[in-house]
């Protein structure tokens, strides 16, 4: 066979390729099996449905059919989405890194019949440019090195691979404890650009675990410093053009360093970390700010980012008809013709729309010179907002990557309950059991997770990256519910995380399961990307367990996945805020639990607590498996007095009964500082 296999795929990235006049395969044990019988080697292309130069290398190269004769010649091609297949790419971008080349997307690999990388790129143009060499070209160069230099190609392909085995070996420990923190905070800090916010230059990403970083410390050291940087961060987005002002929501990226011009794609991971520091700084400042921008947010969740099941969607695309950010962008005469010359010229003196425009002849929505805007100001936008996002609504929307993912729909899930928890916000918690509840029943089958659920295909079985988030997510649930299935759900999914992905060298868990296959090695990573690093995350839920079930061996495993991430983090802070963070946590995790007739009011007093810093305990629901928990229990109940009290403890110490609801945050605060 000889055409293009991608039809009856159900990513939408892998459907956007569907029509290619290249033979595409999609990634699996039929691809590698044609390789080896026709001796061809394989073009291994990666990308994803919001990713503007895949757009443009598919248009340029993809959908020319003198390139994609040439690809079907001499090549078998693989397109996989990244997004489905995590784990693909996650083991050739290290691959294409190990060869000294800088990471991103399309991503475009050589691979020997059995899978091995020997060579590979990023984008490639048509013809040669810039000092980039023509695709057409490099395939020819590539196919003949292959066909008449195979010596040189194992020689390739065995130096990367046992590269990339030794590069997914943490090394040896460190011991980081809270003065090592404290000092990677401020380390980090002098990284940070004092007038814009992020770290210094171009371009800007939120790095929301760096962000996390400084406020956790910022909070244990009182360093108003600290959390002043991200609150400037959290403004400074807020108010500029990565944030979707007419309809909620922020994109991937800032392509300059005021965080002015977006990459326009909007991604579900990006928005539901920055919904949690949105809510830790409102509760910190007071800025309205950052109340109204996580309610905006949560808005663009629920009208554009909801499945009829309850999930949520991959992301929405940067491209509309061809162009990068046509939909968000305004002329004035667009704005005029909808609010009229008088509202319009106010509106445009705002929000920087002018005649000549501020990118690419069009204007992009932003507030970065605008001072602050009063309330009253507020007010009077917001139905001018409201007319331009109905008349937005009109044109052709960008593509909305309907993949449900487990891992980003666990980061969404946690995010809206512990966020609405923190700020009373019902509606949101209520968002996040719908959710979770169609995680549960759609993508998991006979006791096992999937990673991905589109149309009627689950891929199978989840990653890491899924049973960690989810667990997290109903854990977070479970705290601003009291309910006990999350609970349970929560505690299955970190036990088969050690069941299918324990590293018995490391003491941390890889990628993939142990009955994943199909993969030239099993990969494993310590370091964040655009998601936190799934083992710190794994970390940080089984502390909250242990705490939540009065479980020791949850904490042992803990410690265990710690000191195994320690070493990377002590010698790249950068890459490593989750697990810097969840140091923290061990170190600093405030338990309490509410009892008496009056438990509702101390868990209410508790839930305001901000949700890094502590675990909200549920007297009457601890998990199964508890050894000790009831007794515990039963101990506090009888030294509390008779109408109730809460316990807070600490590490390795617990409070007196507090007796006040109101004194509670001041016990966290005085015991964990």
């Amino acid at each position: 066979m000889s055409e293009n296999r991608l039809s009856s795929e159900t990513s939408p990235y892998l459907l956007q390729h569907k029509d290619n006049p290249v033979h595409w395969w999609p990634w699996g044990e039929a691809a590698f099996a044609e390789a080896k019988t026709s001796g061809k080697p394989i073009l291994l292309s990666v990308g994803y449905a919001a990713c503007h130069w895949c757009h443009v290398m598919a248009h340029e190269s993809f959908e020319d059919p003198q390139v994609a004769g040439l690809m079907n010649a001499l090549f078998v091609n693989i397109k996989v989405d990244r997004e489905e297949r995590p784990d693909v790419d996650q083991i050739y971008m290290s691959a294409l890194q190990q060869l000294g080349q800088s990471g991103g997307w399309p991503l475009t690999m050589f691979l020997d019949p059995d899978g091995r990388p020997f060579w590979g790129g990023t984008y490639f143009p048509p013809v040669a440019s810039y000092g980039r060499a023509g695709f057409s070209d490099v395939l020819q160069q590539v196919s003949t090195v292959f066909a008449e230099n195979p010596d040189k190609i194992e020689k390739n392909a065995s130096a990367i691979l046992a590269r990339l085995e030794k590069a997914g070996r943490p090394v040896d420990a460190v011991a980081i404890g809270r003065q090592e923190l404290a000092d990677a905070a401020d380390r980090l800090a002098e990284r940070f650009d004092p007038v814009q916010g992020g770290l210094k230059g171009a371009p800007k990403f939120p790095q929301c675990g760096l962000l996390e970083l400084l406020w956790r410390q910022g909070t244990r050291r009182s360093d108003g410093r600290l959390k002043a940087l991200v609150a400037l961060t959290l403004n400074r987005m807020s108010e500029g053009g990565i944030y979707d002002h007419l309809g909620g929501g922020f994109a991937r990226y800032s392509v300059d360093e005021i965080w002015f011009v977006p990459h326009f794609e909007k991604m579900l991971y990006d928005n539901a970390q920055l919904l949690e520091l949105l809510a830790l700084a409102y509760h910190d400042t007071g800025d309205s700010l950052f109340l109204r921008r996580a309610r905006e947010t949560v808005g663009w969740l629920e009208r554009e980012m909801l499945t009829a099941a309850g999930a949520f969607a991959a992301s929405l695309d940067a491209d509309t008809e061809g162009h990068e950010g046509r939909f968000y962008i305004w002329t004035t005469r667009e704005v005029e013709a909808v609010l009229g010359a008088e509202d319009a010229a106010w509106f445009n003196r705002l929000y920087d729309v002018s005649p000549a425009g501020n990118w690419e002849a069009g204007n992009i929505l932003n507030r970065t010179d605008a001072g602050v805007v009063s309330a009253e100001d507020e007010a009077r936008l917001a139905p001018m907002r409201a007319k331009l996002l109905a008349a937005r609504a009109t044109r052709v929307r960008p593509g909305r990557d309907d993949k449900v993912l487990a891992d980003w729909n666990g980061l969404m899930i946690a995010a809206l309950a512990r966020a609405g928890a923190f700020l009373d916000e019902g509606q949101w918690v209520a968002l996040a059991e719908r959710a979770f509840h169609a995680i549960c029943t759609h993508m998991v089958t006979d006791g096992r997770l999937a990673h991905s659920w589109c149309g009627d295909k689950l891929v199978t079985p989840g990653l890491a990256s899924d049973l960690a988030a989810m667990a997290r997510a109903g854990l977070a649930l479970h705290e601003a519910t009291g309910a006990r299935a999350p609970l349970d759900q929560a505690a299955a999914f970190l036990e088969a995380l050690e069941t299918h992905h324990l590293d018995t060298a490391t003491g941390t868990y890889f990628f993939t399961a142990d009955d994943g296959g199909g993969l030239i090695l099993r990969p494993l990573a310590t370091h964040d990307e655009a998601l936190p690093n799934y083992n710190a995350v794994a970390a940080d839920a089984l502390l909250r367990l242990a705490a939540l079930a009065g479980d020791d061996r949850l904490r042992a495993r803990a410690d265990r996945i710690l000191a195994g991430l320690s070493g990377p983090a002590a010698r790249n802070v950068l890459a490593h805020g989750a697990v810097l963070n969840a140091i923290d946590t061990r170190l600093g995790l405030a338990e309490i639990v509410a009892m008496g007739p009056r438990a509702p009011a101390f868990t209410a007093a508790a839930l305001a607590v901000p949700f890094p810093l502590r675990v909200v305990v549920h007297a009457g629901a601890i998990a199964p498996g508890d050894d000790g928990g009831p007794d515990v229990m039963a101990a506090r109940l009888a030294s509390a007095p008779a109408d109730g009290a809460a316990f807070v403890c600490v590490g390795e110490r617990c409070s007196l009964p507090v007796t006040d609801p109101a004194m509670i945050a001041a016990t966290v605060s005085e015991m964990a500082g």
